[in-house]
């Protein structure tokens, strides 16, 4: 599940940042909201482990790629942004941790976008939504998953977060 908290403001800093013509990976693509708030990034993939999603997202036809995968063992070479919406806190800190150092050097940038202390269940019939990392706040981001830098906090639950510059 996504939230609209601060989506404007991504989306205004990805094409300050990215041309049209730049790769782009949405991990955890769910229902393509981020192929549909940048449609015209033509090149644009999308990782998704639900198979009904990838089902759905295929025959909408609005990626470049749809691959049925799990996030944290998916491989690549290299994308110009690589965006982590609202995946991190599905899995334990040790696999996030894994799956965004993977990342770090195959992108120019990434972004997480993460909800603090949000507990979830099953949702949609969907095992993988279940919040495993409910408990994170701003602070246990910073200690988990050091060299992000904050992109855009919209409120104070939810907070957007890029490669930084340390």
């Amino acid at each position: 599940m996504s939230y609209d908290y601060g989506k404007q403001e991504v989306c205004a800093w990805v094409r300050k940042n990215f041309d049209a013509n730049s790769t782009i990976l949405d991990m955890g693509a769910f229902e393509g909201t981020w192929h549909n708030l940048l449609p015209e990034y033509k090149n644009m993939d999308a990782v998704e482990i639900f198979e009904p999603s990838v089902i759905e997202l295929r025959e909408w036809d609005i990626y470049r790629n749809v691959y049925l995968a799990d996030a944290r063992t998916f491989e690549y070479d290299w994308y110009d942004l690589v965006i982590f919406g609202d995946i991190v806190e599905h899995m334990t800190v040790e696999e996030a941790q894994k799956m965004l150092e993977y990342a770090k050097p195959r992108c120019r940038d990434i972004i997480v976008s993460v909800p603090f202390l949000y507990p979830q269940g099953i949702w949609g019939d969907n095992p993988y939504q279940i919040h495993i990392q409910d408990d994170l706040t701003p602070e246990l981001f910073d200690e988990r998953y050091p060299g992000f830098d904050i992109l855009c906090r919209p409120t104070e639950d939810y907070c957007y977060y890029h490669k930084g510059e340390k």
